[in-house]
């Protein structure tokens, strides 16, 4: 018979997941979006993210860590000019800093 302990896992993980889910969904209605609460929360995400990409561009890890920093400040550079004079479009920063990182690594490589 098979061991019972991973269904036992998923299962707790399943209903943890979806109790704060469900949770979240209860209380929406009745957060103001325009209220105190709402701003505070959004200002911690917004310190948070902010925090995890200076860490990601400060002290990588993994392949990242191999590139110079003077390459990943001139990939962020790249991305947020294209993202500002570009009204702000995401995706087409989000690309231009991938590939000016990638780019960089290339030519110091060959």
């Amino acid at each position: 018979m098979p061991d019972p302990q991973p269904w036992f896992i998923l299962v707790v993980a399943f209903a943890a997941n979806y109790l704060w889910r469900g949770l979240g969904v209860a209380i929406s209605g009745h957060i103001s979006p325009t209220g105190g609460l709402f701003k505070w929360v959004s200002c911690v995400a917004y310190a948070l993210l902010a925090g995890l990409i200076a860490r990601i561009i400060v002290l990588p890890v993994g392949l990242l860590a191999a590139t110079p920093l003077i390459d990943r400040l001139g990939a962020v550079a790249v991305a947020m000019g294209l993202f500002f004079l570009f009204r702000r479009n995401l995706v087409l920063g989000t690309v231009a800093g991938v590939a000016t990182i990638v780019a960089l690594t290339l030519i110091r490589a060959s």
